[in-house]
């Protein structure tokens, strides 16, 4: 090959890494989120909890105390959630 076209083969690789870069979508930071107990409904919990929720979906009644689901983070109490694990299930009473 002749060395203008390994400068133009090069040149086109350039360019297209350069359109490809700017034309990338930029990742968008997750939102913050935390453990909130207490407000997952019957099997829509997020993880692990203690006696009876081994793992997603297995909290047995809605409310559960031990069984949680991630929210945005500074949600949780406002829901009137916890952000540790308690005894019950009563239904949580939002904050106004």
């Amino acid at each position: 090959m002749s060395v203008s076209i390994l400068k133009i083969a090069a040149a086109a690789a350039a360019l297209s890494a350069a359109a490809s870069i700017a034309t990338a979508p930029a990742t968008a930071a997750k939102p913050a989120k935390e453990k909130c107990y207490g407000v997952a409904m019957a099997g829509k919990n997020d993880c692990a909890a203690g006696p009876g929720t081994s793992c997603a979906g297995t909290s047995t009644t809605d409310y559960q105390g031990n069984a949680w689901k991630y929210v945005a983070k500074g949600k949780c109490k406002k829901m009137g959630g916890t952000l540790t694990a308690h005894a019950g299930n009563a239904k949580p009473v939002p904050m106004r």
